[in-house]
C-alpha cells in the first residue's frame, strides 16, 4: 500500500464507520431495539475492515520508486559526527563559587 493509498484507506475507514454508526442509530431508534443497533454497527465495522484492511489494487495506484543498488551507491548516506551536540557540553553546577 502506498502513501496515498494509506490516506485513502484512512479516510474511507472514517467515512464508513461514521455512516454505519448513523445507520445503526436510526435503525435502533426506529425499531426501539438496542441489540439490533449493536448488530448493525458490528456489521458496519466488519464491512469497514473488509474494505480497508486488505491491500486492494486501488490502494496501490501511486507506487514508490526505489533507487536500485547501483544508484544508491552513488548517493552516500550523510555521516554523523562522533562529537555532536548529544555529549559535547559541560553541565553547569547549581552552586555559586
Amino acid at each position: 500500500m502506498d502513501w496515498l493509498g494509506q490516506k485513502r484507506a484512512e479516510m474511507l475507514m472514517q467515512v464508513l464507520l461514521v455512516a454505519s454508526a448513523v445507520v445503526a442509530f436510526v435503525v435502533g431508534y426506529v425499531r426501539a431495539d438496542f441489540q439490533l443497533m449493536l448488530l448493525v454497527y458490528a456489521g458496519g465495522v466488519v464491512l469497514t475492515a473488509f474494505v480497508t484492511v486488505p491491500n486492494w489494487p486501488f490502494f496501490n495506484r501511486n507506487p514508490l520508486k526505489w533507487l536500485d543498488a547501483a544508484e544508491a551507491e552513488r548517493h552516500p548516506r550523510p555521516q554523523v559526527s562522533a562529537g555532536g551536540a548529544a555529549g559535547g557540553g559541560k553541565k553547569k553546577s547549581g552552586k555559586n563559587k
